[in-house]
């Protein structure tokens, strides 16, 4: 079983930057596909970007946002550049007990609180 827990959301000027981060416990780290997704008020969950170690990415966020992760760190990153206010949501981070990501929620096996992101125009 693993513990995730997400930091780093706040309120920022459209065109600025973030950076989240999900601290993971409980389970052996590397041997998890990992990923971001995204809920806006009345919308469903949305894939932002998976990390296996090979990376994926929305359309919606391509050439903007970059998955990391660092095993030694038990952490996820997701750096979100040149922040729009379609951007604005609660994102979440999941982790899959499989080597292969997957870009649906449902897919997941555990799930952190979320971290609310705010951007303003």
């Amino acid at each position: 079983q693993v513990q995730l827990v997400e930091s780093g959301g706040g309120l920022v000027q459209a065109g600025g930057s973030l950076r989240l981060s999900c601290a993971a416990s409980g389970d052996t780290f590397s041997t998890y596909a990992m990923g971001w997704f995204r809920q806006a008020p009345g919308k469903e969950r949305e894939f932002v970007a998976a990390i296996t170690p090979g990376t994926f990415y929305g359309d919606s966020v391509k050439g903007r946002f970059t998955i990391s992760r660092d095993n030694a760190k038990n952490t996820l990153y997701l750096q979100m550049n040149t922040l729009k206010p379609e951007d604005t949501a609660v994102y979440y981070c999941a982790a899959r007990k499989s080597r292969i990501a997957s870009t649906t929620a449902r897919n997941y096996d555990y799930w952190g609180q979320g971290t609310q992101v705010t951007v303003s125009s």
